[in-house]
This record gives structure tokens, sequence and C-alpha cells, in this order.
């Protein structure tokens, strides 16, 4: 997997944790991590990740009353 946009080294955000997290929080956007050049782990703000949990839930529960639909007609 090769993710380039928002990326940091793993090094670097060891490095400079405390300014990488406010950095998180201020942008709500998720960073991808790398080692030795291939995406490794995401890192995001707990706030905005909650909120593609409950998009993902939202959009989860239309497909499921959609299907639902589709089956009753």
């Amino acid at each position: 997997m090769t993710m380039t946009r928002g990326s940091e080294t793993l090094s670097d955000f060891k490095r400079e944790t405390e300014r990488v997290v406010q950095r998180l929080k201020r942008s709500g956007k998720p960073l991808v991590l790398t080692v030795d050049g291939q995406a490794e782990l995401v890192v995001q703000d707990a706030a905005a990740y909650e909120q593609l949990v409950e998009s993902l839930t939202r959009a989860s529960t239309l497909a499921g009353i959609q299907q639902g639909l589709v089956q009753v007609a």
C-alpha cells in the first residue's frame, strides 16, 4: 500500500509527537505514518475518528434500509 498524501515517517512522528498531535487536532485529517517509504499506520484525532465511524454507521444503515425496500418491492 502506498499512500503519500498527508504522510510522515514513523521516526518523525516519534520525535515530534506533540507537534503532530496538535496538527491532527487542528486539521481533523488522518495522517499516514510510513516505514521505509511504505504506509504502515494511520493516526487520527479521536473526534474526527468518531465522526467517521458515525458516518459509516449511517451509510450502512441506509444501505440496509434500501436493500430491504428493494426486497419488499
